[in-house]
């Protein structure tokens, strides 16, 4: 017997809308928000669920974010389109943008989507599986705010610069990936704190470069990246192609902006969008070669990336999403209290 609540996808989809409108996003972003934060539920990914509705009222509160934002959609013949996400968060500016990219692609072949000025609290891969099922190979990356040490450095200087690919496969789910460049998300640092749990061995260093497995310590000192200088390299590209090179914020830049890391990081996002039948040119057929790919791979018995999400969206599509008391409880406090309820 259990205590805890199953909830429909879309009971909980108006339940977090609600909340977050009634602390003053307006309807449009309030449910762009919102069907990302319940995406992370659906799929089981907890340290981007629910638990991500605080900090958003959080940045909100602090008026770090413009709740009322109105993203433009700016395009010229070329293969760039950017969206000025007007200071609010990235969730609405990517879904006006996807379908312009995706025309674009289709026409080019390959196309870019640059967001800029936006607040970022999500995972990449609902924007890399919308691309996919469109038929559209993608990459997503961001920077986010300095709490991550270079490969050899002790200091905060990296985000999680997150990175994520997707592939589509007609006829079955997309091939997709989508991870930290640090060992962990920086949401699962918190959330080990939450639970009184000590942290992996090699995964952060406390304030003074020293190695640490308390939650609390990591979270004032810095995380590492993942696989050493081959991780702190490919982060590193991200705050070069989503930083600097889309004239946004590097992770330093986000960090002093925000002044803690208590908020949404404010950045930029790129992705880069593919048409395979276009990108090949006629060279063989495309989506057949990389079905043959996928399948030897899972033909070893191997595991394929996000098969564990979209396991879990199976089940929450059927009986529902699972929240326990506690997280009942948060989303109860937040929609009675609001900003006010807000934790420092």
């Amino acid at each position: 017997m259990t205590d805890n609540t199953l909830i429909s996808i879309q009971d909980l989809t108006v339940l977090v809308s609600g909340i977050l409108t009634n602390a003053g996003f307006s309807q449009p972003q309030g449910d762009a928000i919102a069907r990302t934060i319940v995406a992370g539920e659906r799929d089981a990914c907890k340290s981007h669920g629910v638990y991500r509705i605080e900090g958003c009222l959080r940045t909100l509160k602090a008026e770090k974010v413009n709740p009322v934002a109105q993203p433009k959609v700016m395009q010229d013949d070329s293969a760039v389109v950017r969206v000025d996400a007007d200071a609010g968060f990235a969730n609405l500016a990517f879904e006006m943008g996807a379908p312009v990219v995706a025309e674009r692609a289709r026409k080019l072949g390959i196309a870019t989507l640059i967001i800029n000025d936006c607040t970022h609290f999500a995972a990449l891969w609902p924007e890399v599986e919308t691309m996919a099922n469109l038929g559209l190979a993608a990459m997503a990356m961001c920077p986010s705010y300095a709490t991550v040490a270079p490969a050899g450095g002790s200091k905060p200087l990296l985000g999680t610069n997150p990175f994520a690919f997707g592939w589509p496969r007609p006829g079955g789910t997309p091939y997709v990936f989508d991870f930290a460049t640090s060992v962990a998300a920086r949401g699962e640092l918190e959330l080990y704190r939450r639970a009184g749990k000590q942290l992996p061995e090699g995964w952060a260093v406390d304030a003074d470069g020293n190695p640490t497995t308390d939650p609390t310590a990591a979270l004032a000192g810095a995380m590492l990246p993942f696989g050493a200088h081959k991780g702190s390299a490919i982060s590193t590209m991200i705050e070069l192609l989503a930083g600097a090179m889309i004239g946004d914020f590097t992770s330093p830049e986000a960090l002093d902006y925000l002044g803690t890391t208590t908020l949404a990081p404010r950045h930029g996002e790129l992705i880069v969008v593919f048409d395979p039948l276009r990108m090949s040119g006629g060279r063989g057929d495309a989506a057949a070669k990389g079905e043959a790919m996928i399948e030897a791979i899972a033909g070893q018995g191997a595991r394929l990336p996000s098969q564990r999400r979209f396991t879990a969206r199976q089940k929450s599509q059927s009986v529902g999403i699972e929240l326990t008391p506690a997280e009942m409880d948060e989303l109860a406090r937040l929609r009675d209290g609001g900003l006010a309820a807000v934790r420092d």
